[in-house]
């Protein structure tokens, strides 16, 4: 692959940014051995720590296979990567990539759902008590970035309450990434995160302690997101087949 020398030497953020680009492209195909510690020190331009960063980050990643004396070798994220490589995947460069975009929506109104129902039978009354005064706060929200700051902290609440730390992890990536791309979406989400009675009645089932009810109106609210997300990203879709 290409290597650009980094603009930033003392950064190993770049080195392996630049690594994972290029893995991800398949300019760096697994089971393929990076270059040397010492040669791509040379080739990005940057210090040996540097490089040793990036190669430490890359194998916690479990983007490469890195043992003693044995260098590094590639490793097929598909099958090893977790979900930490999704804000990788997501925007390449300056471009969303519209198939990784529709898995995290799918992912998104599957869960949502189950999660509310998870919520609605094991939350305590100190979050029962915490969602309604969330959905408070969307219908007082003014604005579309207070708006969708009040939607990501009621459902914050929601997963809280479901008491499963699996989904956690989940919805802690799903989040980070939605916030890179908070002003992108804030047209697409619209319907959404303005549907104060959806929200509500998600509140209100799981302050019931009704899972099924719960789900329903979870289902019914993030709905309205998943369709719209997924128009765009059909129409981005058949954009790039052109």
């Amino acid at each position: 692959m290409p290597l650009a020398p980094v603009e930033r030497r003392s950064v190993p953020d770049d080195v392996f940014d630049q690594l994972v680009d290029g893995i991800v492209a398949g300019e760096l195909p697994a089971g393929e051995a990076l270059p040397s510690e010492r040669r791509l020190s040379e080739l990005l331009g940057v210090s040996r720590p540097a490089v040793r960063e990036a190669l430490q980050r890359l194998s916690q990643s479990r983007l490469v296979d890195t043992r003693h004396g044995g260098g590094s070798t590639v490793q097929d994220y598909r099958e090893a990567a977790g979900l930490d490589l999704l804000p990788h995947l997501l925007v390449r460069g300056d471009r969303l990539d519209p198939a990784v975009a529709r898995s995290i929506v799918e992912v998104r109104s599957h869960a949502g759902p189950q999660l509310a129902r998870l919520c609605a039978d094991r939350a305590d009354e100190a979050t029962r008590a915490r969602l309604l005064a969330l959905a408070g706060d969307l219908d007082a929200a003014e604005g579309v970035t207070a708006r969708q700051d009040a939607a990501l902290a009621f459902w914050d609440a929601v997963v809280a309450g479901a008491d499963n730390l699996a989904y956690r992890l989940l919805w802690n990536t799903l989040r980070a990434t939605y916030r890179t791309l908070r002003d992108v979406l804030a047209v697409v989400m619209a319907d959404e995160v303005d549907d104060v009675a959806g929200h509500r009645a998600v509140a209100d089932a799981i302050v019931a302690g009704d899972p099924g009810a719960a789900e329903g109106a979870a289902r019914s609210v993030l709905g309205r997101g998943t369709r719209a997300a997924l128009a765009v990203l059909d129409a981005m879709s058949k954009g790039d087949d052109r």
